[in-house]
This record gives structure tokens, sequence and C-alpha cells, in this order.
């Protein structure tokens, strides 16, 4: 059961910690729709489609908002309850440290809890939407924009200019039309001036024009005897279809399998298959390959059979010379690239077995850091005993800093190879472990690790010890 005091430090700790994760999430969904606005800019898309994109797209995010509350938010109550000296009266009264810390103990545990469910069923989910989304998004074409003196040539087999574009946005003046046709030479049509509008359904553009010309050429292109129409008109209606300018709908199965959109237990399963597959994969192309190098080192048949019986030395006659090296080349050529190819394989493979790995390990190794950053963030708040967002600020961003280096850093050895995933994957927390459990022994004996007197004082024995 809660008493008096483990609902303090939860008061004290509930009011930073969702300040702290709102305004780190926020950031970071920034920084995302930040790095893919280029991608979302004159694709003429709706407002729903791209809270949908930023939705999905931000999901993954909580992964990192979480452990970053969690550290700020501990500095900042222990430091804030140490500025009061409400955490020298506790201990004065007999109570340590840890005791005090344990419903946020209990807290992060549940946190961690909440990182993993959520990592492990929801960000898959949404990663797969993401992925989808994002790439109708990207091959949709720009939204339909004609600019007065540029041509727009996004509408398949069409190019359109337009010189001038009066205020109301539809009466268009020297228009110049080029379409690819299949015959000899494009279709060109120009006019003075004409009306353009969008059907309803925004799958036309209809161009109502005026006081122009339609040049075509007609005939075989291979033949120079053409036929040059040109057709006068003082109204002329063309019709565009805009449907290559509308988003397309991916369907998601063609992700699902990807590692990024997996579980923990399916991460385990492809692992699994995939090693089976690497062990039946190597026997199977070492069988072939022997084989197949045993098989060729003998002469084919009807080469065989054209050497003379009675040569006793077995001789190859010079005729045949060529035709049994050229056969022996072929031969070698045909191993050579089913090395390759059995290589190209096998790396693939290891590659998929690599990154699932690094998908199962990242799900755990997130969630832990939850606890292991407010191992760091509570004890080192009670040493600072400075409240509000001035050095508890500065120290958190700074620990997250070497937090979120130690995670890239070792991802990217990973995939370089040049260490094992685990490793790799858990760098950040056995780095970090012992950060906090130095900080944790420093806080319990009321250490002065941060105190300018501390430092002062030993500064002035070190001078008398030179003396």
């Amino acid at each position: 059961m809660f008493n008096k005091l483990d609902k303090l430090i939860l008061k004290a700790f509930v009011g930073p910690f969702f300040a702290t994760f709102f305004i780190a999430f926020f950031v970071l969904m920034m920084q995302t729709l930040w790095k893919y606005i280029d991608d979302l800019v004159g694709k003429g898309l709706d407002m729903i489609t791209i809270l949908e994109f930023v939705w999905y797209a931000s999901s993954g995010l909580l992964t990192l908002a979480l452990p970053i509350a969690i550290l700020i938010s501990s500095i900042m109550t222990f430091g804030n309850l140490g500025e009061s000296f409400q955490l020298v009266a506790i201990k004065s009264s007999g109570i340590s440290l840890l005791r005090f810390m344990r419903p946020l103990m209990l807290t992060s545990l549940l946190l961690c809890g909440v990182t993993f469910i959520f990592g492990n069923y929801v960000i898959p989910f949404a990663n797969l939407k993401f992925v989808t989304l994002y790439n109708d998004i990207f091959y949709k074409k720009p939204a339909f924009d004609l600019k007065e003196g540029v041509f727009f040539t996004h509408i398949p087999n069409y190019a359109i200019k337009v010189g001038r574009k009066d205020p109301d946005g539809k009466t268009i003046h020297q228009v110049l039309i080029y379409e690819q046709s299949n015959g000899p030479q494009d279709v060109c049509i120009t006019a003075e001036s004409g009306v353009m509008r969008v059907s309803n359904d925004k799958r036309f553009l209809e161009f109502n024009l005026r006081n122009g010309y339609r040049y075509q050429e007609k005939g075989n292109a291979l033949d120079t005897g053409t036929e040059f129409i040109r057709l006068k008109f003082s109204e002329f209606t063309k019709l565009f279809d805009l449907s290559a300018l509308q988003k397309g709908k991916t369907p998601d199965s063609i992700y699902r399998n990807s590692e990024k959109m997996l579980s923990a237990r399916q991460l385990t399963r492809r692992i699994d298959s995939l090693n089976h597959w690497k062990d039946s994969f190597a026997t199977q192309s070492y069988r072939n390959l022997t084989g197949n190098y045993v098989r060729y080192l003998y002469l084919p048949d009807n080469i065989r059979k054209s050497v003379s019986k009675s040569d006793k030395a077995r001789a190859i006659p010079d005729s045949l010379k060529y035709t049994i090296d050229e056969k022996y080349i072929a031969r070698l050529n045909e191993i050579k690239s089913s090395v390759q190819y059995n290589e190209y394989e096998r790396k693939g493979k290891e590659d998929a077995v690599m990154y699932s790995r690094i998908e199962w390990h990242r799900k755990y190794s997130l969630s832990l850091a939850c606890l292991i950053l407010f191992f760091i963030g509570a004890p080192l708040g009670s040493i600072i005993r400075k409240g509000g967002f001035g050095m508890p600020l500065v120290a958190a961003i700074v620990l997250f800093l070497i937090f979120h280096l130690l995670n890239v850093f070792g991802e990217k050895f990973v995939k370089e190879k040049l260490t094992d995933v685990a490793w790799g994957m858990w760098l950040s927390i056995i780095v970090l472990a012992p950060v906090g459990m130095f900080f944790t022994y420093q806080a319990m004996h009321d250490s002065q690790l941060f105190s300018k007197e501390f430092y002062f004082r030993l500064w002035k024995k070190i001078r008398l010890i030179k003396t």
C-alpha cells in the first residue's frame, strides 16, 4: 500500500513527467515532419492524409519520448525536493533513498512494460501503415498547377504551357499544348485564350480554347510522303485525364513480412526459419558444387568417342583441343556463376537474420532503457539539488545525447559487422547501467559530486600536499 510519502513523491513526479513527455514527443514529431516535408509539398494532399502521415510517422517516437521524459522528470523531481530541503528531512527521519525511490521504481517498471507492449504490437502496425502511405505519396505526381511560362509535363503524353493567367485562375492566354501521338510527329495546339476547369470528381481537366490552330502530321514514320494537317478553330474543347495525378492505393501485404512490421514472437520464428534455411542451403550448395566439379572433370561423351581407341597414350588430337577447351571454359563459367549466385543468396539471408535480430533486441533494450535512465536521473537530481528547467535540463540533455549516440553507434557497428548484434544493440545499456549504479551509490552516501565547495576544499588539500 502507498503511504503519504509515496503519494508525495508520485505527485511531485507526475506533473514534470507529462510536461516533458509531450514536449519531447512534439519536438521529435516536428523533426520527423521536417524530414519528410519535401515529399509532402506540392502533392495536393488533403489535411486528413497529412495528419494520417504524421500520426503513423510519429507513432514510433514513443519509445524515445518515454526515456527522455523519465530522465528529465526524475532529475527535476529529486532536484526540487533537494532544493526545498524535503529530501534532507526525509533522510534525517531514517528513510533511505532507495525506499524513497521505490514508488518511482515501480512506475518506471510499469513504463518499461508499456514501452515494450507499444513497441511490440502498435509500432509494427504503424510502421506498416506508414510505409504503405509513404509509398503512395512518394510516387504521387505533383498536383495540377499551371504556372505562367512553364511547361507542365506531369500529365502523361502532354506538355502544357500558358503565357498568362488572369487573377480568377481560370482564364488563360497564349496556350501551347504538345500531345505525344503514335504518328511521326506530335500534335501541337495553340490558342490565343481559353478557360480551364476541373471536373467535380477531380478526374478530368477541360480546356475551352478560342482562336487557335491544331497541327498534325499523318503518315508512316518511315515514309517521307506524309500529310500535314493544319486546322483553324474559333472554339475547341480539349479534355485531359488527371487520374495519373491521383494518389494510388498500395496494398500493405507487400511490406507485411519486413522485419520492422513484426512482433518479437514473429521475429523469433523468422530468425529460426532463416537459420534453418541457411544450414540446408549450405549443405545443398556444397553437394551440388562437388558433384558438378567431379562431373566436369571428364570429357564430354561425343568428344571422348572422337579420340582414337588405338592411341594408347590417349593423346588428344590437335583438331579437338580447341573444342575441348571451349567446353571446359563454358562449364567452369557455369560453376563460377553458380558459386556467385549461392554467395549472393547466402549473404542476403545473413543480412535478413541480422536485421531481424536488430529489431528483436531493439524492442527489449529500449524498454529497459526507461529503468536505466531513471536510476541515472533520480540519484543525479538528489545530488544536484536544483529544480526547474535549468541545470537539470542541461544534465538530462547531455545524458540522453550520450544514450542516443551509443544506440546509433552500436547499431552502426552491427550493420558493419564489427560486433555481434547483442553487444551492439545493448551497448547503451551496458555503458549506462554502471553509471546509474555509481550515481545511486553516491546519492545514498550524500555525495557532493556537483558542489563547488567540495572541489574548492579538494584543491586546497592538493596545494597543501604539494607545499
